[in-house]
């Protein structure tokens, strides 16, 4: 597989293990791949296939050097919908990167999981308006009074 990275670049090869759902793969190009957008690809790939085999390595991703695939790896968390990554996600709203913690907003609506209430709450606090906003809507998507009392006081 390397030599066919280097003959026809890292985007075949992506594209191929996404083709063939190789979960394995695609979690070592997320780990071992020094370009960063190959990195995001592997990421944004293992979201699409949706295998809970990938919360593992996604949740590793989000503290990858990279603002692009942390963004993706919250991203695709929240498509997979696996409540165990709840907590990954929580410590990820407070990346130093807005883009990364509205992506983690949105991935733990998309979960909706009642553990990420806190975490939400204190993210209608944030700096940037737009991790307000998508703080407030994944708490309105979290079912039950205590998700919805921030929202209302």
């Amino acid at each position: 597989m390397w030599l066919f990275d280097i003959l026809f670049g890292f985007n075949t090869s992506i594209k191929r293990m996404k083709a063939r759902r190789d979960i394995k793969g695609l979690a070592r190009a997320l780990k071992y791949r020094k370009d960063p957008s190959a990195r995001a690809q592997a990421a944004e790939a293992l979201g699409v296939i949706g295998d809970a085999r990938s919360v593992d390595p996604l949740m590793l991703s989000l503290k990858d050097p990279d603002r692009s695939v942390r963004f993706t790896a919250a991203e695709s968390l929240g498509r997979i919908g696996d409540a165990k990554a709840v907590q990954q996600l929580s410590v990820a709203l407070t990346d130093n990167d807005w883009y990364v913690r509205l992506h983690a907003a949105t991935a733990l609506g998309d979960i909706g999981d009642a553990r990420a209430v806190e975490p939400l709450t204190q993210a209608l606090k944030d700096e940037e308006k737009a991790v307000r906003e998508w703080a407030a809507r994944s708490l309105a998507s979290i079912r039950g009074s205590r998700a919805l009392q921030p929202l209302t006081t």
